[in-house]
């Protein structure tokens, strides 16, 4: 099989123009992601504090009734 001894240039230059333009791509899209990651990152911490918030009122408020029934029982061991 033999090779072609020479190219279009306008293959050339379209070749060069598409590398070029994806080199030059590049860091924008990787600091787009990590924009995007740390966006997320920020909303699960976000989501998870509200979370624990829910949870530790529900564990003060069953705690708080089951004192006062406790006070208030005619049992008192």
């Amino acid at each position: 099989m033999t090779q072609p001894s020479s190219l279009n240039g306008a293959v050339v230059d379209s070749v060069a123009a598409t590398n070029a333009q994806v080199n030059a791509v590049a860091p924008a899209m990787a600091m787009g992601s990590l924009y995007q990651t740390i966006g997320n990152s920020v909303a699960m911490g976000a989501a998870n504090a509200v979370y624990a918030q829910q949870q530790g009122w529900m564990t003060y408020q069953s705690t708080g009734v089951l004192g006062v029934t406790k006070l208030f029982s005619d049992n008192k061991s």
